[in-house]
Formats: C-alpha cells, structure tokens, sequence
C-alpha cells in the first residue's frame, strides 16, 4: 500500500505518484547475508526539493528470527576480535566511507539539506568512526576484555580478592534512528558496540532511509566487518523484538511518544532488555543578567545558527531562549535582522542559505506545532502564514521549505505549551526572565533536555545558574568571549561527551567517550585468587605467581617476556649529597629536603628525599645499560609516594612485567614493537612500600 505523504494532493497528483511508484527504486533490506526487497506495503519517500518520488520502503514479509540469528551467529565472531582489532577494522572502514563521500552527498540533496548541512551528518558522522577507532587504540589493551580497575583485595594475607571486568554481551545491538541524521544517527551508534563486540542490527527513519542504505552498503562491500556483524532493515521491524533476549540490547533516537511506546514492549519488559533512548525535547539557550553589547550578540549568533542549520531538524536545536526581561526586544530585533538575511530555497541555486525540512509531511508537523505554540506566544517574525518570506524555488508548494519562525511569550511563567511542544524545525520562543529563581523553574519546566547554553560575559560568575540547571540536562554549553572562537557550538554532540538527559529527553545516554563502549558489555565481579585474577584478566596482579631469570628482562624480546615475570634489583642507601645533588640537578629547593630546621618542624621530623629522586633513582637501579630489545620510556601511570625516604635509608625496586600489548606499525620500514607495563614497588630496608607505579616501555618484537 503506497502511503502519500501530501494529504493536501490531488486527485490527478495522486495518479502521478502511484506510476511514479513504478519506476522508482525500492530499498533493499541488507540482512541475513542477502538484499531481501519487499513487494508489497511499500511506503513511498519523495524528494524534499522537487516533489518527485524517489523510492520505495518496506520489509513486508521480512523473517525477523533469521536476523537475529545471523547476527548471532555469524556477526558475533567480532566478540572474539580484540579491542584493537574491532577499532582498526572500524578506522578502514572510515576510510572506504570518506573516499566515497560525493556519493552520499549526492543522496543528500533528496533531503532538501545544504551541503554545509550533510557536512554534518557525512563527515560528522565517519568522522566519529576515526575518534571511536584511535580512542579505543589508545585507551584500552588489546584484549578481548575490560579490566575495569586495579585488584580489590578482601582478605588479611591477600590471598583473595576480585575486580570487575567488562565482557562483551553475547548478543545484539538493535539500533531505532531518526529521520534528521541518516549517516551520523547510525554511525555514532554502531562505533560503540561494534568496538564492545556486539554485532548491529539498524533500522533507519524511512526519511533518509537511502542514505543509510548505501553507507551500510558500502562497509559490507568494504570487507573489513565480519558477516553479519551489521545489517538493515528498511522499513518495518514488526516482531523483532519478540527475538530478543536479555544479551540484547535496543536503543531508540526520534519522537518521545513513540519512545515510550517501544519501551513499553512487553518483552522488552518481561527479559529486562535494556532500552536507551534519546528523545525529542526542548533545549534551552539563557543569556545571562549581565549581559553586554558583545554576548548579546553572541546569543543571537548562537539562536540563529541553531534555527537554519539543517534547517533547525536538530535533536539538540534551541527550543527556548531565555533573555533578561530588559533585554528582550533588543535580542527580538537583532535575531530577525539576521533571519531577514537568509534565503530559503534549492540548496543547489546560487545564495541559498537554508533548505528544506526533510518531507512534506514533516512541514505539515512543524506548523501545526507552531499553531500550538502560538497558544501561549506571539508570532512576531516567519511561520507558514507569513507571505513576504520568498522561498527560491520554481514550486515551493511542492517542496517542504519551511521558514524561520520567531514566537515571544512575555509571560512564560503561565504558559504551557512553549515548555512541552518541540517544532522540530527553524522555531525558536524567545522569553524574559526577572532574576535566577525564575529562570531555574523555566528551565525546569521543560522536563529535561539534551543541552542548554548559558551565553555570558568573560568575567561573569554563573557557577549558580550551572548548579541551577545542570541536573535536568546532558550537557551544558558555556558560551563567551574566550571560547566563541573555537567553540563547537551548542548543537553539536562530540564522540567524547554524553549526549542524552533526563526525563523528556529520554533519561538515557549515548557517546561520552568509552561510557559508551561499556553500555553494550556486562560488568562482572570476579573473585578469586591473585593468581586466579592475573588468568582471567591478562594483567598481573599484585600477590601472584613470578618468574625469575638470570637473564635481565630489560635483555628479552617483547615475544621473550613473560606476565609475571620479576627481577629484583640491588640495593642503594640514601645520603646526604644525593638529597642535596639532586636538589641543585633539578632546582627543587622544597624545605622538607634541603631545611634541616624546618624539615624538623613539619611531619616528617627530618630531612626527606625527594620522590622523583627515588624514582629516578630506582630506574637506576632497574634499567639495564645496554643496547637491547626495550626501545625507549613510553610513560609512567599512577605513580603514589606511600613513605618518606630519610637520609641512610635503603631502597630496592621489584619490577614485574604487569602486561603486554603490541602495537601496530604504521611505517612498514619501523621495527614491530609493543607496549610493556611494568609494576614497580620501591621498598626500604623494613619491605615497606615507598613508592609504587607503573613504567610503559616500547620493546622491539619478532616480525
């Protein structure tokens, strides 16, 4: 059945619609290692410039079971993959995505957006595939699994104790995008799970569903997946989630109503499968009391970027702004000064500044919206009832532009509907506020957010509104003077940061970094022997087994050394003259070491060496001087001194191989080397502890 997306149309358009069906393409859903295309109950997407059909969605027919299954099956192989596997496999895959970007951006005129708008979702979006890949290579091992922290012991003599590690769930990630991000919306989620080892299944908005295809498209034509760790379905999932289990997981972006729907699933519910969602809200920008000529202007900068940037079909656009009440008709002014700037039209014409929302339908959405909002707020500039606003297109009634729209409601305390209703377009309320504790209830009102902004003056203290607004966001984004030059704005969600918020805004969390990662692995407390531990987690733990040898470990390949692996080192007593040699070397003049009379006085009673003498000293004591194996010093991690050294005092350092993780070689002619962490525990002439921390080293390997 052809589902139109004009109710307005003609009998004669209609006509023309259902022969066009006939000659446009129907999107094919990429599962089970198959293109499986529908026949029937196809629902039609038109160009959002033109009007014309451009093709057909549906997955009529489609078995639901055999994805999950193949996913599981097959995809699930990128469980055994190390972390350093999943994420190199990801950074060639972002590789063969940015070398056919044109293509996608050819796609993307369909979606009546600009190009510096698909620059968003394109190279945004493959762009997070890079942070997710070099992230994960540079903050975890290469193992299979997470240990999440340092060994917890939970007996006298240290013979048991645990630590939590973080395995990948043995199931799959299903992923629900929206309409507005088509590339992005998918590869922001499938980064993360794909790095946690868990195959995807994606199911795109019918919208931009074409973009979506062809990316998928061309990583399974890449290679660098394996079978089945990703697939489409374009169109419906109809009793997918009945396949599930509680290994899965699903997680949603798109309209807060059908969110809550999903997440009702009795099966979701009966399997407590978990369910993250990122929902429409509305988001705030605040300017702050003490506002100057300049921040005002960076206010209306920031509102105006937000409102013709993808045309305002951002999750993170500004909703509501909220300006001092003094302020109020100075930054009206200013913002439809810039508005009256911007052309709406084909993005392919010449000085076309905004495009179009992304279907008919969707226009008809955002003015009805705006109808509603117009309940509690005037509208002072745009909407689809205002005429003089030209749109550069030879049958805009065709096309689904919409223009920017400004609404004031002078007493938003009363109001309703400008707190709760979100008109996923160029629609922005501006509203006054007196003093703080109004401005925190506005806020509030508006049941949680993804983002707000708080516009200030450089020197302004605001420490109390962030308090104020914090808990009912994700993210807050402080904009002045000092940071407007590199700012990455308030709609921008960054792979390194949450993005998501409470309540409204569907209480869930994506991005942020390794957080991210971690969601689609289960954390798992294992207990047992230090032994026990050192097995299970690749990493040597304090208390278990070593190994001694006669030859230096510093003389041993990175393929030679063993985990576990010791040497205990000579002995050096502390003087005098070193405390006061290296305090002349290094500058470090600090009375605990050179004060006889002041060091008396504080709590150590006497004179101290200082701590980077005694690790400097220890590498003295554990280096080997010889050309060999280890390359250079990579770094040093979580260095604690625990007791002072005095002078006459006697160190010896035990150093242990804690893991090993190869690195991989970016010039062919470059030696293979890897990464050694060493545990060091520097001990007095009693065996107490009195300096501990961990030294990275690159050593050479076998080819």
């Amino acid at each position: 059945m052809l589902e139109l997306d004009d109710s307005s149309s003609t009998a004669n358009d209609q006509a023309d619609q259902y022969a066009a069906a006939a000659s446009v393409k129907t999107l094919s859903s990429l599962v089970y290692g198959q293109a499986y295309t529908a026949q029937q109950d196809l629902r039609m997407v038109y160009h959002a410039i033109s009007g014309a059909a451009v093709y057909q969605v549906g997955s009529q027919g489609i078995n639901t079971q055999a994805i999950v299954d193949y996913a599981k099956q097959k995809g699930s192989v990128i469980a055994s993959w190390t972390f350093h596997q999943r994420a190199n496999a990801l950074k060639q895959a972002a590789q063969y995505l940015l070398e056919r970007k044109e293509e996608y951006y050819e796609l993307a005129k369909a979606t009546g957006c600009t190009r510096k708008d698909a620059w968003i979702d394109i190279e945004g979006g493959i762009g997070t595939l890079f942070a997710y890949s070099s992230l994960v290579r540079r903050e975890l091992s290469d193992e299979t699994a997470l240990v999440e922290d340092a060994w917890i012991p939970l007996s006298q003599h240290g013979t048991f104790g645990a630590k939590h590690i973080l395995s990948p769930k043995a199931g799959v990630a299903v992923h629900i995008n929206a309409f507005n991000f088509p590339i992005w919306g998918m590869l922001e989620k499938i980064a993360p799970s794909l790095l946690a080892g868990v195959p995807c299944i994606v199911k795109p908005a019918t919208e931009g569903a074409e973009l979506t295809h062809a990316v998928v498209k061309a990583i399974h034509e890449s290679g660098f997946l394996p079978e089945g760790a990703l697939q489409l379905i374009c169109g419906q999932t109809y009793d997918l989630f009945n396949h599930l289990n509680p290994q899965d997981t699903v997680t949603f972006t798109g309209s807060a109503s059908t969110g809550q729907k999903l997440r009702a699933h009795p099966h979701l519910n009966a399997y407590s499968i978990p369910f993250t969602m990122e929902a429409d809200s509305v988001n705030s920008a605040i300017l702050t009391e003490q506002a100057n000529d300049e921040t005002i202007n960076l206010f209306v900068r920031e509102v105006f970027r937000e409102m013709t940037t993808k045309s305002g079909q951002k999750c993170t656009a500004i909703r509501r702004a909220f300006v001092p009440a003094a302020l109020l008709d100075c930054v009206q002014t200013r913002l439809i000064q810039k508005l009256e700037k911007v052309t709406v039209g084909d993005p392919s014409d010449d000085g076309v500044t905004m495009g179009a929302l992304a279907s008919v339908k969707q226009k008809h959405d955002v003015a009805a919206k705006v109808e509603q909002l117009s309940q509690d707020a005037e509208i002072v500039y745009g909407s689809h009832l205002r005429q003089d606003i030209k749109i550069q297109s030879p049958h805009p009634e065709k096309a689904a532009f919409y223009p920017p729209t400004v609404l004031v409601c002078r007493q938003p305390s009363q109001a309703e509907n400008i707190h709760r209703i979100e008109a996923f377009g160029p629609v922005v309320t501006l509203m006054p506020y007196e003093n703080l504790t109004e401005l925190a209830d506005l806020v509030a009102r508006g049941e949680g957010s993804l983002v707000a902004s708080i516009v200030r003056d450089s020197d302004e203290n605001i420490e109390s509104v962030v308090a104020k607004i914090a808990p009912w966001h994700g993210r807050v984004h402080i904009l002045d003077a000092e940071s407007a030059k590199e700012s990455t704005g308030h709609g921008s969600p960054l792979p390194y940061l949450v993005h998501g918020g409470p309540g409204r805004a569907g209480g869930g969390e994506e991005l942020g970094g390794l957080r991210a990662v971690k969601h689609y692995m289960q954390r798992t407390a294992i207990q047992g022997s230090p032994n026990a531990m050192t097995q299970v987690g690749h990493s040597w733990t304090a208390g278990a087994q070593v190994f001694e040898d006669r030859v230096h470990p510093f003389k041993k390949s990175f393929d030679e050394l063993r985990v576990g692996e010791r040497l205990l080192t000579a002995r050096r007593t502390v003087t005098e003259a070193d405390i006061v040699n290296f305090g002349c070397l290094s500058g470090d003049h600090f009375y605990a070491h050179m004060d006889k009379i002041a060091a008396a006085e504080s709590l150590f009673g006497e004179r101290v060496a200082h701590g980077y003498f005694i690790v400097s000293a220890a590498a003295g004591l554990f280096v080997d001087a010889a050309a060999g194996p280890v390359i250079a010093n990579y770094g040093m991690d979580n260095l604690r001194f625990v007791e002072p050294v005095k002078i006459g005092d006697t160190i010896q350092v035990e150093l242990t191989c804690k893991q090993k993780t190869p690195k991989q070689q970016r010039d062919p002619e470059q030696k293979p080397h890897g990464v050694v962490v060493w545990d060091i525990k520097v001990k007095n002439q009693r065996g107490d502890l009195v300096a501990t921390y961990d030294i990275l080293t690159l050593v050479e390997r076998g080819a």
